[in-house]
């Protein structure tokens, strides 16, 4: 209230807001039709309270607006994923030394418009029921677009690049408006969730040999705008065109059932 809320943004349409972990304080970021990422730290009382700009991305991060942006897990540091309608992606990384952005591209990553970006959970599926457990935080993402796909993309550490990791998903019949990768808490299994403008949503599982297979979840006539899991990962929030959010449980047969 009063002034904890951020000053009003300089740009005319704002398209998400992201928090990052509480480990790094009061902390979130912004993008917009400008192009720009702006991000945002909450100022102690000594700085006389409210929210103050703590960063705004340069001229040509990307040329077209910036659409979604998401924090990375807090295990990989102070990451932020970035999906524009220039057809490309970015993560920005915080570099402590310079106490600037350090900024890598996805070209391409959607030849008609990058509109959504998800990150993989940090802990590696199976860490849970490993003996050996977590050896090392996975680094990977998926975003989607208006190629009516979905891509996963995993930085090759030796190369310093992201590359993509097998097939497109592909089975959407129009643009896919978003993507959540659902948490897995180290289990065996890595799950996404896509939404369309073709009125479907699909659930995506990975298979023990790094192939995905998808399974229609829903039929919605109007098209699906947002997909995001609870804490869990064990049920999915569904939101469309008709302004109706639905909740959706998988059960034993692996099928999924609307609870609301």
């Amino acid at each position: 209230k009063g002034d904890n809320i951020p000053p009003p943004l300089p740009f005319p349409r704002i398209q998400q807001v992201a928090w990052a972990h509480p480990k790094y304080g009061g902390m979130l970021a912004s993008c917009g039709f400008d192009h720009r990422v702006i991000v945002w730290r909450e100022r102690d009382s000594a700085q006389g309270g409210g929210w103050g700009e703590a960063w705004r991305s340069p001229p040509g991060l990307h040329d077209a607006s910036i659409n979604a942006l998401a924090f990375a897990p807090h295990e990989l540091g102070l990451v932020l994923a970035c999906a524009s309608s220039d057809g490309s992606a970015s993560v920005l990384t915080y570099n402590q030394g310079t106490t600037q952005w350090d900024v890598a591209k996805i070209e391409r990553a959607h030849a008609t418009g990058a509109l959504a970006v998800s990150w993989a959970p940090a802990v590696p599926p199976g860490a849970l029921v490993s003996a050996e457990g977590a050896q090392k935080a996975v680094r990977r993402l998926v975003t989607c677009g208006c190629d009516n796909t979905a891509k996963i993309w995993e930085l090759d550490e030796a190369a310093g690049e992201w590359k993509q990791v097998g097939s497109d998903l592909a089975g959407h019949s129009n643009w896919v408006r978003d993507a959540a990768w659902a948490p897995n808490l180290g289990l065996p299994r890595n799950t996404i969730a896509t939404a369309s403008e073709d009125g479907t949503v699909r659930v995506w599982t990975e298979g023990e040999g790094g192939e995905w297979s998808g399974q229609e979840l829903c039929q919605l006539g109007t098209p699906a705008w947002r997909v995001s899991w609870s804490v869990s990962g064990g049920i999915l929030a569904v939101s469309d065109g008709n302004n109706n959010v639905t909740l959706w449980k998988e059960q034993m047969d692996n099928k999924w059932q609307k609870l609301s």
